[in-house]
């Protein structure tokens, strides 16, 4: 069974960094698209990021673009998201996915990705 947890949420003033993790505990990790994408209250689940399986491919939703950085590393099953210049906007509970078949003209889709995380909470204050 495929589990997915995230850390390194918490609160931060704007203008601040945090960076999260996601530690999967699936054998075959290096064959998965890793990815995050994120929901604030109220409204809709918001893809943030993603990264192909070697890592060589990012991609990222233009909100979040220049300011967070994806990254994997599969000798740990572990993805990051490095994320900068925090603005208030960015405040949401924060989910790491993985999935094997998702493709780049999928990837912001949240009904693509068949592993989900249970989320980490990212506040940020003005």
């Amino acid at each position: 069974q495929v589990q997915l947890v995230e850390s390194g949420g918490g609160s931060v003033q704007a203008g601040g960094s945090l960076r999260l993790s996601c530690a999967a505990s699936v054998r075959t990790f290096n064959l998965y698209t890793a990815g995050w994408f994120r929901q604030a209250p109220g409204k809709e689940r918001e893809y943030v990021a993603a990264i192909s399986w070697q890592g060589g491919s990012t991609d990222y939703a233009d909100s979040v673009k220049g300011r967070f950085t994806i990254s994997r590393d599969n000798a740990r099953n572990t993805v990051y998201l490095q994320m900068n210049s925090l603005k208030p906007e960015d405040t949401a509970v924060y989910y790491c996915v993985i999935d094997r078949n998702v493709t780049k003209t999928t990837l912001n889709r949240p009904g693509e990705y068949d592993y989900w995380g249970q989320g980490t909470q990212v506040t940020v204050s003005s």
